[in-house]
């Protein structure tokens, strides 16, 4: 590997710039317009093999530095390298350089050759569109509630911190996308994460495997929990599990926002009683707490409090020693729904 730098000398001549930028799914229509004009404006385009090949139409007369899988840091480095030699370099990451890319190991590498926003090379970060985003649009709106993604790859981070993520957010039921979910050499990783979400979601809870989405050889398969594990995964795949609402429906993935809380669906659309538009559920967080307090004041216990709501008891000491408030009515360029 190329050693990183240990000090970033003053930039004489021509001033280079570092881009990072994400190409998204690597498709030119799922491009941004930004992203083309960068990678345009470039005079090296730096990236991993595979993405390279992804964007080799828009590449003719540009010096390209193509990288193996486990060469961030190298790439990191070149960038640097060529920038303070004058040039422009588009650093190039699939989906969003920003997760799980490239913008992370360069500001590290910047960091430790005594760069700063002040004085080094400029950097650029041009966003695209995460493999999240990606998938999700082919199978549904499976992110319309709260969602969070976890790479499986342990080859930076240790696994139980991984388990432990894994195990917090199927009890928290996020709908969760899982990033790096098996390669040729770690096939257990995905049956493991199986396992934990098991241990709270139903068998039943929607699936989806993305693989290649938006390039040649994309393929989607819907499937449930207790099946994932089953489907063939690869690193080219994006998994997909669902929250305890999230279903299926016509070859569509749907997590509801909740709306059925708050109004009649199947009526006139109105207000459930005890709920009003545009303001907090009666279980949102000034209902909840009067519960609390009232359920506290008949002689319900911390201890039993905590259980119920399986939440921490100090937290709920905290919650029991705030005074209520009443809640105000939003104007009208402030209403929620």
């Amino acid at each position: 590997m190329t050693e990183i730098v240990s000090e970033a000398p003053v930039a004489t001549g021509p001033q280079g710039k570092i881009m990072l930028v994400g190409i998204g799914p690597g498709s030119f229509a799922q491009m941004t317009h930004r992203a083309v004009e960068a990678i345009a404006e470039a005079d090296v385009v730096i990236g991993y093999v595979t993405y390279i090949k992804l964007v080799a139409d828009l590449l003719e007369g540009k010096e390209v530095i193509r990288k193996g899988m486990t060469e961030e840091l190298d790439r990191a480095v070149h960038a640097l390298e060529r920038a303070q030699a004058g040039k422009k370099v588009a650093l190039i990451s699939s989906g969003d350089a920003g997760v799980y890319g490239m913008a992370g190991p360069t500001y590290e590498v910047l960091f430790q050759a005594g760069w700063t926003p002040d004085s080094g090379v400029p950097v650029e970060i041009v966003p695209g569109t995460s493999a999240i985003n990606a998938c999700a649009s082919l199978v549904g709106a499976p992110l319309t509630h709260d969602f969070c993604s976890i790479s499986l790859s342990d080859l930076l981070t240790p696994w139980p911190v991984i388990a432990r993520r894994l195990e917090a957010a199927a009890a928290a039921d996020f709908v969760v996308a899982l990033y790096n979910p098996k390669s040729g050499r770690r096939t257990q990783q995905i049956e493991q994460a199986q396992y934990l979400f098991l241990r709270h979601r139903s068998p039943q809870t929607p699936v989806a495997v993305v693989k290649s989405a938006y390039r040649r050889r994309q393929a989607i398969v819907f499937t449930t929990l207790d099946k994932m594990s089953e489907c063939e995964i690869g690193m080219l795949s994006t998994v997909l599990i669902g929250n305890s609402n999230t279903f299926v429906r016509d070859g569509l993935m749907v997590t509801p926002r909740g709306y059925a809380n708050k109004y009649d669906l199947q009526g006139d659309g109105s207000a459930r009683e005890g709920e009003k538009r545009g303001r907090s559920l009666s279980t949102g967080l000034l209902g909840w707490m009067a519960n609390l307090h009232a359920d506290f004041a008949e002689g319900i216990s911390l201890t039993q409090l905590a259980q119920l709501h399986h939440l921490p008891a100090d937290y709920l000491e905290l919650v029991l020693r705030t005074p209520l408030e009443e809640e105000e009515t939003p104007g009208a360029d402030e209403a929620e729904v």
